[in-house]
């Protein structure tokens, strides 16, 4: 008898030779199956992180290319850049926003026209200022290329400000348009900081370096100083409104008070031209249906970090240390 056949025999015959040949096979089919399991995950995670970087690169494809090239026809059509929200440093209303998009609507070469739809209460003068030089530019720059403004529910102070250097404005009749001023706000907290006993303690190196500060009383000279600087800048305001709409703008007194209007009445005060939409506009005016979206749109990491309160928390604290700056609203 064989060595082998010996040791079956022996092994079949031994009751503990037996339950360590079970425990062995079953160790091995455990560890099998743990490898198998292993193996699985591993290319699930490989599938899921490729899932990803195509879905991650689909929407940078889409966000990037959906502004228009710049270089390349997209066949001719209407050229739409959306201004919605305030104007300010950051959003669709910055100028660093804005003005990439005017200038790839603007060199395309099938873009017949570019229709800026804003609907904006106003903010920032620096910024609706730069917009507006930008925009000149380009109207040399560009001749027979126009530029139509559409407003949606509103178009005020800065918003109508950058409103006033297109070739038309067209409005809804219940659209609020004008507000041609300019403030600055703020609070004083003096008089209750004296009833509650607290006492302010600033430091300054400069007479008016606590200019407008909300905890210290305010003085004349500063109050007088902040009035002839708002002035400027409305006369500023007022300057690109009558340069924009011309002998349209019918002039009274109360115009460029800070007041603002219904679409219709703007219509008859040469404030707006008419009534139109972006698609109105796009059919009947620049007679070309076909509109393609160049507005800058915000990329994913912003709406990420949009999303866990980060951008939140910056304005928060942004806004509190600026302070009171002039302000087309």
């Amino acid at each position: 008898m064989s060595e082998n056949n010996r040791n079956e025999n022996q092994n079949a015959n031994d009751p503990g030779a037996m339950r360590y040949w079970e425990r062995e096979t079953l160790e091995r089919l455990v560890f099998a199956t743990v490898r198998e399991q292993r193996a699985a995950r591993r290319w699930g995670i490989f599938f899921k992180l490729s899932f990803l970087l195509l879905a991650f690169f689909a929407i940078w494809a889409y966000f990037d290319f959906s502004t228009g090239s710049g270089t390349e026809s997209l066949g001719r059509h209407t050229a739409l850049i959306e201004i919605d929200g305030s104007i300010d440093d950051e959003g669709s209303g910055a100028a660093d926003t804005v003005i990439p998009s005017l200038n790839k609507a603007f060199a395309d070469a099938g873009s017949a026209a570019v229709v800026l739809r804003i609907n904006s209460p106003g903010g920032s003068p620096v910024q609706a200022g730069i917009i507006v030089d930008e925009i000149q530019r380009l109207k040399k720059g560009y001749p027979n290329k126009p530029l139509y403004v559409v407003v949606d529910e509103i178009c005020a102070s800065g918003g109508y400000y950058i409103a006033s250097a297109a070739d038309k404005i067209f409005v809804n009749k219940a659209s609020i348009v004008g507000s041609v001023g300019v403030l600055m706000d703020g609070f004083g907290f003096t008089g209750l900081m004296d009833k509650l006993g607290i006492e302010r303690r600033l430091l300054t190196a400069g007479e008016n370096k606590g200019f407008l500060d909300p905890f210290s009383p305010q003085s004349d000279k500063q109050k007088q100083h902040a009035l002839a600087m708002l002035n400027e800048i409305h006369e500023q305001f007022i300057a690109v409104v009558r340069a924009g709409r011309g002998k349209r703008l019918k002039e009274n007194p109360e115009i460029f008070s800070g007041l603002y209007w219904t679409g219709a009445k703007a219509v008859e005060m040469g404030l707006a031209d008419g009534f139109g939409t972006v698609d109105t506009v796009a059919r009947d005016v620049v007679k070309a249906e076909d509109i393609i979206d160049y507005t800058a749109h915000e990329g994913l990491p912003e709406r990420v970090l949009k999303k866990f309160g980060a951008s939140v928390g910056a304005g928060a604290v942004h806004s509190i240390y600026r302070g009171p700056v002039p302000s087309l609203r």
